[in-house]
């Protein structure tokens, strides 16, 4: 198991090489990805599954302990996400495929590395790890309805089978997950260095189909895309710290909360994109699942040197102890 967990390390460590490495060889081996487009709604249904080994209920006592900073964390992550995709669709004219799936990408809950990113940058990662879980468990209801209002005029959307798709690819499996690791807590616990590295593998897999899928098209879309998905994303975490700040939310929780808000479920967009809309629509999803993981290391980074060289180095830590 040493051995495995080694291996485990390097590949979570490395998951944005691992995403453009496969990224490009789907480009130029589509053949090999094409095969699995059926299988995306199963492979983040397991992803969610290994989310949900990670989980215990205590997670869920910071929504009596602090309802107040949990309210702003998961109104501010489908307020500003799913309004600045809008907006970024409209100010670059994008095709509505491609509008529509920036947008989803904003509808759907924040993504796990929200978490990562939290704790490396001394953010509030109780706080992150609990507004994480709650909006995703919120997300069947609340990803088709933002979701429709925004791109109903656009494209048609079947709301119900956006809500059955979301409850069976994202809840049901985090269920069974929290289930499994209270009813079997020694075998989930000896599996917890490898579960991270499998949900990489299988977001590389899922990222591969993508791009197998979209080939053709990438070459004409990949710079616009890109553009939308980049200042997607820093907005999401310019306006999620600073609307934070604003609202009186410690260094800490404002850290927290930008991470949730700029990191996103992007697998659960892929998902939803290629079982509900156009195929092209999944592609800003694809690139979000890198870009968000490079931004958010850049961000976190600053923010710890910002901590070693301010002169008022240890206040982070005093506040997220005392949060």
């Amino acid at each position: 198991m040493g051995k495995l967990t080694r291996a485990a390390q390097i590949v979570t460590k490395y998951v944005s090489i691992w995403v453009i490495a496969g990224a490009v060889v789907a480009f130029y081996y589509p053949v090999a990805f094409k095969p699995l487009a059926q299988e995306i709604p199963y492979l983040l249904a397991m992803i969610m599954l290994g989310m949900g080994l990670t989980m215990t209920p205590g997670e869920f006592k910071l929504v009596l302990q602090r309802p107040k900073d949990i309210f702003y964390g998961i109104t501010l992550r489908y307020l500003i996400m799913p309004v600045v995709a809008w907006g970024v669709a409209k100010l670059l004219a994008l095709p509505p495929e491609l509008a529509a799936g920036l947008i989803l990408v904003g509808c759907c809950p924040s993504g796990t590395a929200s978490n990562v990113m939290t704790f490396i940058a001394r953010g509030d990662t109780a706080l992150s790890v609990s507004v994480s879980s709650l909006n995703t468990l919120l997300s069947p209801i609340l990803t088709p309805a933002i979701f429709l209002m925004l791109v109903g005029a656009i494209i048609p959307v079947n709301t119900s089978a956006l809500f059955i798709d979301i409850f069976k690819i994202i809840v049901l499996p985090i269920i069974i997950g929290v289930s499994l690791r209270l009813t079997a807590e020694k075998y989930v616990t000896y599996l917890q260095p490898i579960i991270p590295a499998v949900s990489v593998i299988l977001i590389v897999i899922t990222i591969g189909v993508v791009v197998a899928l979209n080939a053709a098209k990438i070459s004409t879309v990949a710079f616009i895309a890109l553009l939308a998905v980049i200042m997607h994303n820093l907005l999401g975490l310019g306006l999620g710290y600073g609307a934070s700040r604003t609202l009186g939310m410690s260094e800490p929780k404002s850290r927290a909360i930008a991470f949730e808000i700029g990191i996103e479920n992007s697998g659960l967009a892929v998902a939803l994109a290629l079982a509900h809309l156009d195929p092209i629509a999944a592609i800003p999803g694809a690139i979000f699942s890198v870009w968000h993981n490079l931004s958010g290391s850049i961000l976190a980074a600053y923010w710890i040197k910002k901590d070693l060289s301010g002169p008022d180095t240890g206040k982070v830590d005093t506040e997220v102890m005392a949060s």
